[in-house]
């Protein structure tokens, strides 16, 4: 059921739930019948990059394949800093996850003897990936998943608020702060609350091209960092290499699944350019074809996605997400080639949780994206970031379920920001234009101390709460790939091009030690407390 905010009692005995995504929907009906307050900034099933999502879920649920094999993969490409156990735990609850979905009604494909139909992608040693009609999984699920929770009584939907702070008393929960989306003048509104859970996404639109929807700004990252909270490996940024360009923010995406449909990689010379690059070519990680794709744009020669031979006429029935892109810019991917360039897609780092996706401050857990929970390591492997979001979403709420929640706090006195502020359009644009070009593809020194300096100046001045909390997951971000002082995974450094084994290890940071390093950076000098952040 869905309610007006205003008319509600301040105090909750409910779970609070932030997000409408995959990760929020799922933890919400899985916790049924606990009451659960499922905030979300936009309507059910828009605003949440899980709904975008086209490559599908992969799942080791195929005759000859297994959960091993699968998080075998999963820590091949994670350069060497994946939580192996948090690899194959996942990898053994994708089975029964893909149940849960089936049962609330998504229509994976099938092949014609009725069992799940897979696709393989880059970097998976089988077929593994559960689609529906291609590339259509993440809008299905989505819409099953709100459809679910609509009707189920136990979940109370708060549409149009975006939360702006967490309110903590001695390391723990005691509330949340909100706000009417889109809406600075509104007052806030308090929620005093035992357990909070985010579900709020990744940080794409930090950067000026992404495949996000602007909701993925970094806010739930930044108020549990505010709060306290430990934050792990925000270095690492997946860039999708096979964004098309048609001059769209957000920027469409062309889905993995063609290239695994044999859709290859060319310059404006109709030169193969990924051939040369790794033994895998097109399928090779994402991190990997990311840096092609931006070498050929950056020498000119331009960069395409090329499915004519691969799929022609077929492109439109087994696509249709991808195709309908096309089509509105111009282009027909069954006869023409597909402008492309890498654009931010999936953020490996977040709030560190645990196998139960507890965070460090007692009270608050979180899922999904906004979450990091050591499966991804230094580069996500393709379709894994669904079946975690649902992992998770099910541990959480079995985790709670099995909990006795204090009874909540009295509302605070004084408001943790008074005013919204409106965004200032300009102030966005530069700073995802300084995180594109400093915290990108490629990474150097002086460039990520540059982004460090105006980030933590924006973030110590800026006057709209969504300004300075993108300032803040920004500045996290960038301090991080400062510190690391090598290549791996994702995060790519040209002056530190390989990687340092005595760095193959997780990063673990807070904002107090991440402004540390912006104040030694302002002041010139190099910090002596870079390492340390990385543990």
């Amino acid at each position: 059921m869905t309610n007006n905010i205003h008319n509600l009692t301040r105090t909750t005995d409910d779970v609070v739930i932030v997000g409408g995504g995959l990760a929020g929907l799922f933890c919400a009906l899985k916790l049924a019948p606990r009451p659960v307050m499922l905030i979300s900034a936009a309507p059910l099933g828009q605003g949440a990059s899980s709904a975008w999502a086209q490559g599908g879920i992969a799942a080791a649920v195929a005759d000859g394949d297994s959960p091993e094999a699968h998080a075998a993969d999963t820590i091949a490409v994670g350069g060497g800093i994946v939580d192996e156990a948090a690899a194959l735990g996942i990898a053994h609850e994708a089975g029964p996850r893909i149940r849960d979905l089936l049962a609330y009604g998504v229509p994976f494909d099938r092949d014609l003897e009725g069992r799940l139909a897979v696709g393989r992608e880059a970097a998976h040693s089988a077929r593994r990936i559960v689609h529906v009609r291609g590339d259509g999984a993440g809008a299905a699920i989505i819409a099953a998943l709100s459809e679910a929770a609509r009707r189920t009584p136990s979940i109370r939907l708060i549409e149009g608020f975006v939360a702006e702070a967490l309110l903590t008393e001695d390391g723990a929960v005691t509330g949340l702060q909100l706000r009417e989306a889109g809406n600075v003048a509104a007052s806030p509104v308090m929620i005093a609350s035992r357990a909070v859970v985010f579900a709020t996404g990744g940080i794409g639109h930090l950067y000026a091209v992404t495949t996000n929807p602007a909701e993925a700004n970094g806010s739930g990252l930044a108020i549990a960092a505010r709060a306290g909270a430990v934050i792990a490996d925000p270095e690492f940024v997946q860039f999708h290499p096979t964004a098309i360009m048609v001059g769209r923010d957000p920027a469409p995406l062309a889905t993995e699944a063609l290239r695994g449909e044999g859709a290859t990689l060319i310059n404006s010379k109709g030169e193969r350019f990924m051939l040369a690059q790794h033994p895998l070519a097109e399928l090779a990680p994402r991190d990997i074809v990311a840096r092609g794709v931006f070498a050929e744009i950056a020498s000119g020669c331009g960069a395409f996605l090329d499915a004519r031979q691969a799929l022609g006429t077929r492109f439109a029935d087994k696509f249709p997400t991808v195709h309908a892109s096309c089509i509105a810019a111009g282009v027909d991917p069954a006869t023409q080639v597909i402008p492309i360039a890498p654009a931010v897609h999936y953020h490996m780092g977040g709030i560190a949780v645990d196998a139960r996706g507890r965070s460090s401050i007692d009270g608050l857990w979180a899922g999904g994206e906004v979450s990091s929970t050591g499966m991804h390591g230094a580069n996500r492997l393709a379709s894994n970031s669904l079946l975690e979001a649902m992992v998770y979403a099910a541990r959480i709420a079995e985790d709670i379920a099995g909990r006795a929640i204090a009874s909540p706090a009295r509302l605070p006195e004084a408001l943790v920001t008074p005013r919204g502020g409106a965004p200032d359009s300009s102030t966005v644009k530069r700073l995802r234009a300084t995180m594109t070009t400093h915290v990108g593809v490629i990474r150097e020194r002086d460039g990520l101390a540059e982004a460090v300096r105006s980030l933590a100046a924006l973030e110590r001045t800026a006057t709209s709460v969504t300004v300075r909390n993108m300032a803040t997951t920004a500045l996290l971000v960038a301090a991080a790939a400062w510190s690391r002082k090598e290549s791996r995974g994702a995060h790519f450094r040209s002056d530190h091009p390989a990687e340092v084994p005595l760095l193959a290890q997780r990063t673990m940071t807070t904002l107090a030690a991440v402004r540390e390093i912006a104040d030694s950076l302002a002041e010139h000098s190099t910090p002596h407390i870079a390492q340390s952040m990385i543990a």
